[in-house]
């Protein structure tokens, strides 16, 4: 551990997302001075990456826990002994990878994540990045017209959409809870306010979000494919290239991500552990 704040490097890695964190070792205690610098480099990049860090389960849980209190996936269980910490697995007969799509997390429950964390336990030889998007700058983006349009509508979100059902099939087969997908839906502003910032994300997704509501799926498609689009460009994204010991760290509440398939017959294996939210507003 290192009490000196000058110790710790935030280097964005591009204009608009991400930034690498040096000079912190996380299988120790870190001051709330160090917690603090780190946090507002997660506020300020909206995702962040440590490398080379060297962690038991115990260890990603003692540090994520000083950022806020650790959730249970609703859907694949748990670490026997860390139930909070959910294995994001492929196996090599697998074609399929968990979550393999432009989303927020769980935004179908009525708190969604303030957070997620997943940290590297077994990486293909190539492939297997996750990119990043910025939904600042996908709300910016818009014209003035449209974001007034969008900041008076709600979005309908379901855990039973398609699109991202489909990508937890494996892990449900052969460690799910039991839970059905169909329960569990919620509705959320199309626009949130970030309540530490202040400054508004577009909030829907397109593996969560099914129609805006008092709209039928069809009647809302036309505006949410163009959204979907629009919130994924280049220049509002980056991508993180995986080692062992790596961890990435982003705020749910205004980045998108999306992990690459792109490596059949190899195993993958994070660690990943999500921070309960409150409502969007």
């Amino acid at each position: 551990m290192s009490e000196d704040l000058s110790a710790i490097e935030v280097r964005p890695i591009t204009g608009s997302i991400g930034a690498e964190i040096g000079g912190v070792d996380i299988s120790q205690k870190l001051s709330a001075a160090a917690i603090g610098k780190i946090r507002q480099a997660l506020l300020d990049h909206l995702v962040i990456f440590l490398r080379d860090q060297e962690i038991s389960p115990a260890q990603q849980l003692a540090f994520v826990s000083r950022f806020g209190e650790p959730d249970i996936y609703p859907f694949v269980k748990g670490l026997e002994d860390y139930p909070q910490i959910t294995p994001i697995l492929k196996l090599p007969e697998e074609t399929v990878n968990f979550g393999g799509i432009w989303h927020s997390d769980t935004v179908y429950q009525p708190r969604p994540p303030m957070a997620t964390v997943l940290y590297a336990k077994q990486l293909p030889p190539t492939g297997g990045d996750t990119l990043f998007a910025n939904q600042y700058q996908a709300y910016e983006g818009l014209s003035a017209s449209f974001r007034r349009i969008l900041d008076d509508l709600t979005a309908v979100n379901s855990a039973a959409k398609g699109s991202a059902a489909q990508t937890r099939s494996d892990r449900v087969a052969d460690a799910g809870t039991g839970l059905a997908a169909g329960v569990m839906e919620a509705e959320h502003p199309v626009v949130r306010t970030h309540p530490e910032t202040g400054r508004k994300a577009l909030y829907v997704n397109t593996g969560h979000t099914v129609r805006f509501k008092g709209m039928t799926e069809a009647e809302s498609a036309p505006i949410l494919d163009f959204l979907y689009r629009h919130q994924i460009q280049p220049e509002f994204c980056c991508r993180f290239a995986w080692r062992p010991g790596s961890m990435a760290f982003w705020d749910n509440r205004c980045a998108q991500h999306y992990p690459v398939n792109d490596y059949h017959g190899h195993t993958r294996l994070l660690h990943r552990v999500t921070l309960k939210g409150d409502k969007p507003y």
